[in-house]
């Protein structure tokens, strides 16, 4: 099922990425980064933290800060899934 229609990702491709990324992704932005793309439009944010959660498991329960896999700055909102993006103007098509 293809959960971010702008980066064309599936459910497939956000699983995998946490499964096989080393530090374990725990946002949709280290999602975006370990697929090498970035956010769009954000709809899919939700969506991708919660397979994300699925993907960990009880791990994504019981993590705190101690635990390595939780990771510093890790975004809670949409607002801070697009913080970065923020800072660089978006390109003006004519």
């Amino acid at each position: 099922m293809i959960v971010c229609s702008c980066n064309v990702l599936s459910d497939r491709d956000v699983r995998s990425a946490v499964e096989s990324a080393q530090d374990l992704p725990r946002s949709a932005k280290q999602i975006y980064g370990c697929l090498g793309c970035s956010a769009e439009c954000g709809r899919c944010a939700r969506t991708i933290k919660t397979i994300i959660n699925d993907a960990l498991g009880a791990c994504a329960r019981a993590c705190g800060p101690g635990c390595p896999h939780s990771q510093a700055g890790e975004y809670e909102t949409l607002d801070d899934v697009f913080a970065d993006e923020a800072a660089e103007p978006l390109p003006i098509e004519a």
